[in-house]
């Protein structure tokens, strides 16, 4: 998997995150906006998705809102990733799925949620997470 190191963003810097990720656009789908942010972010395009869940969460302890996440895998691209916003971007890297616990900074808890279902070969099509009981 490819991650990002977050920095200057006033959320979540310092953590490890999915490489690409950011907000649906009017009038795109969920997997236009995967797309374009990829090409923003990473300047990879002609991305195959597949769509492994969704995430509804909250952080009592965050001021955000209720947010509710998409995540994909991707097949196949073209280009190189390059970090395209240095300034929110420390590092790109390239790591496995069983290394996450041995990296140099936190995945992001939400993420990281994620990473280790995959991880185990099942994810479910919905997760919430930050919620009491869930």
């Amino acid at each position: 998997m490819l991650l990002q190191l977050r920095q200057n963003t006033g959320y979540m810097d310092d953590h490890w995150a999915a490489a690409a990720a950011g907000h649906v656009e009017a009038g795109e789908t969920i997997f236009v906006a995967a797309q374009r942010e990829a090409a923003e972010e990473l300047d990879v395009r002609d991305l195959e998705l597949d769509y492994v869940t969704v995430m509804q969460r909250t952080r009592y302890d965050e001021p955000i809102d209720e947010r509710v996440d998409f995540f994909f895998t991707a097949r196949s691209w073209s280009g190189e990733p390059r970090i395209l916003e240095p300034a929110k971007c420390a590092e790109l890297r390239w790591c496995r799925l069983d290394e996450i616990d041995a990296l140099s900074h936190p995945v992001v808890p939400h993420e990281r949620e994620v990473l280790l279902r995959l991880r185990t070969g099942y994810v479910p099509t919905y997760l919430s997470f930050g919620f009491t009981g869930s």
